[in-house]
């Protein structure tokens, strides 16, 4: 049997994320790098317009690694606004089995979606 030769690297599977940023918004903790897009609890922002994020728990570039207590001082995301919209719907259903009972109602969040373009370490 002959053997076949495979091109495969391990490299091209993973993606090397270099510097990323934890932010709190929206009673929420996100993981965000530069050119991620998001969408977070709804912001009183305009669409096209830029946000700055100053609530950073943590900031890592490479093996540099910088955790605030609570916040690091210094540090900034910057993020543009690419719209407002709703989730999908989520679907709430109450029912007592052999009571002829049952309830259906609906539920849809509203959400800023954001692309963030700048990190800023401290």
């Amino acid at each position: 049997m002959a053997r076949i030769a495979s091109s495969f690297s391990f490299g091209q599977k993973f993606r090397v994320i270099n510097m990323y940023a934890v932010v709190k918004t929206g009673g929420k903790q996100y993981r965000l790098s530069e050119g991620d897009t998001i969408r977070v609890e709804t912001l009183d922002v305009e669409e096209g317009s830029s946000i700055e994020f100053d609530n950073i728990l943590m900031v890592a570039d490479g093996e540099n690694v910088k955790v605030g207590t609570p916040y690091v001082d210094g540090s900034k995301v910057v993020a543009t606004v690419k719209g407002h919209g709703r989730h999908k719907k989520i679907e709430i259903i109450k029912f007592n089995r052999r009571k002829n009972y049952d309830k259906r109602t609906g539920h849809r969040q509203n959400y800023t979606e954001l692309e963030v373009t700048r990190i800023q370490a401290g």
